[in-house]
């Protein structure tokens, strides 16, 4: 999967738009608990998000590759 588009949503939720035309959102939340993730609960550091196509990163060098976004990805039911 690559990520074409990608918007950062409240309750650490990112919108995304696969190159593909898919959509959907995915829940960063879960993976909050884990420490490189930490700084993300600032909802200001989650907005500091850049895409890689194939993975997203954040300032503070989490990232997730667009594998693990895909596996959790639901399907987008409304705007």
């Amino acid at each position: 999967m690559k990520i074409a588009e990608l918007s950062v949503k409240p309750n650490w939720i990112l919108s995304i738009v696969t190159e593909d035309g898919r959509t959907g959102e995915f829940d960063v939340s879960p993976y909050l608990q884990y420490e490189v993730f930490e700084p993300l609960k600032d909802p200001a550091e989650f907005a500091n998000i850049f895409n890689g196509k194939y993975f997203v990163e954040w300032e503070c060098g989490a990232d997730l590759s667009a594998d693990t976004i895909e596996s959790g990805l639901s399907k987008k039911t409304g705007n």
